[in-house]
């Protein structure tokens, strides 16, 4: 249970941090969302451009039997190695980012 709140919180502040350099523009917003019940951590970029409708999913992040996946980043952000930097062990990050095929010539888990 330490474990899976230390997670959390390594995560909300990374993306919180990273978050903040996107600024929201005219009719784009910058949302977070920290599902804590479900753990689902997201940061999305939401509203218009224009005349063309933005839904962006920045980063998703997600834990799943006490490990952390990541899902998606849109980023030139290396957030597993700044997980790593904080203490999370590397078997604990699953790179859901990429096929399972490819997981186990990473340095991180498989799942």
């Amino acid at each position: 249970m330490v474990e899976l709140e230390k997670y959390r919180s390594f995560i909300k502040d990374l993306i919180s941090q990273y978050s903040a350099s996107d600024l929201p523009r005219n009719d784009l917003d910058v949302q977070l969302i920290f599902d804590e019940e479900r753990d689902h951590y997201q940061w999305l970029n939401l509203g218009w451009e224009g005349s063309m409708r933005i839904y962006r999913c920045i980063i998703h992040i997600d834990i799943k039997d006490g490990k952390i996946w990541l899902q998606q980043n849109l980023t030139d952000l290396d957030i597993a190695e700044d997980l790593v930097s904080l203490g999370v062990p590397r078997k604990d990050l699953i790179l859901g980012l990429q096929p399972p095929f490819k997981r186990p010539y990473t340095d991180y888990g498989v799942a």
